[in-house]
């Protein structure tokens, strides 16, 4: 890390911040290790930035940090989440919706501006708020898209008892401008490497604050119910039961185009048909060699 970083007027943290293992807080450890290393590493003035998705606060903590490990150098802490989906990394990057940079000095704010001039000389937004801010914007972001996804899937269970065609509700209401077509696929729920660690991420800073935060909380409940139900409705459209019988799976990563199996809802659904005695013939054309490691 020490010849990548030495020289450099802005270092940007990347790591991941999985879901810290018994109380479902983000697991900051490779943030903290990396700002450490890095600042251990500088050799002149910095701005260091966090781009990875952490909790309301995390940037103070990080100053604390390159501040005692360097009380010689000024290192200023940024904050500029990534909003980048799994699969569309690079389109995303250079065609972004908007830019989120949270800064606490105008030098810092200026680095920042100079990085992303080539976004803003094609009127690409980009927001400058303060640390906390740009911390809790990716979180909300993600928090919400969990809850419309949550939304169309309890749309989707009472079209099945009315027969309403979920699919045309989904279209009427995404031609609203105020609401949008995006994330409005009913399906088995939400899964990957963001929505689930971010929505439990949220709850757990709602808590540190007191602050509930309920909606959050049901769509959590809900998109765990909503995915072991996919198990029991292939039940019950095999006849009540599947014991000994050869049932195939097509797709088992959250999404396509991936091999990211974390926390996909094709697990529970084969953990519950397995729980009821049926053999799985499963492929993805992606994520085979992942899922053969959770599902053995």
């Amino acid at each position: 890390m020490k010849e990548g970083v030495k020289d450099a007027d802005a270092v940007f943290i990347a790591v991941g911040t999985p879901s810290r293992r018994g109380d479902g807080h983000a697991d900051l450890s490779y943030v903290f290790a990396a700002a450490q290393q890095a600042a251990e590493a500088l050799t002149k003035p910095c701005v260091m930035v966090t781009k990875s998705t952490v909790p309301v606060g995390t940037a103070k903590q990080v100053a604390a940090i390159v501040s005692k490990a360097r009380p010689d150098l000024a290192i200023e802490v940024a904050s500029n989440p990534e909003f980048l989906r799994e699969g569309s990394a690079i389109e995303d990057f250079m065609r972004p919706d908007r830019v989120v940079c949270g800064t606490a000095s105008e030098s810092a704010q200026q680095v920042l501006k100079d990085i992303y001039r080539p976004l803003s000389l094609r009127e690409v937004p980009i927001l400058f708020v303060d640390c906390e801010t740009s911390e809790l914007i990716k979180y909300a972001a993600n928090a919400f898209l969990a809850v419309k996804i949550t939304f169309i899937n309890e749309i989707a269970d009472l079209c099945e008892k009315t027969g309403a065609n979920v699919q045309a509700v989904a279209r009427g209401i995404g031609m609203d401008n105020r609401i949008g077509s995006k994330f409005l696929h009913a399906g088995p729920g939400y899964g990957g490497s963001c929505f689930p660690k971010d929505t439990t991420a949220l709850l757990k800073t709602a808590e540190d604050y007191e602050s509930p935060m309920q909606i959050v909380k049901a769509t959590v409940d809900v998109n765990a119910q909503r995915k072991r139900s996919m198990g029991r409705r292939v039940i019950a459209a095999a006849g009540g039961s599947v014991q000994d019988k050869k049932i195939a799976l097509l797709g088992l990563t959250f999404k396509p185009n991936t091999d990211d199996m974390r926390d996909s809802p094709a697990i529970d659904i084969v953990r519950v048909l397995q729980d009821n005695g049926a053999r799985i013939s499963a492929f993805d054309p992606e994520g085979r060699r992942q899922a053969e490691a959770l599902l053995d």
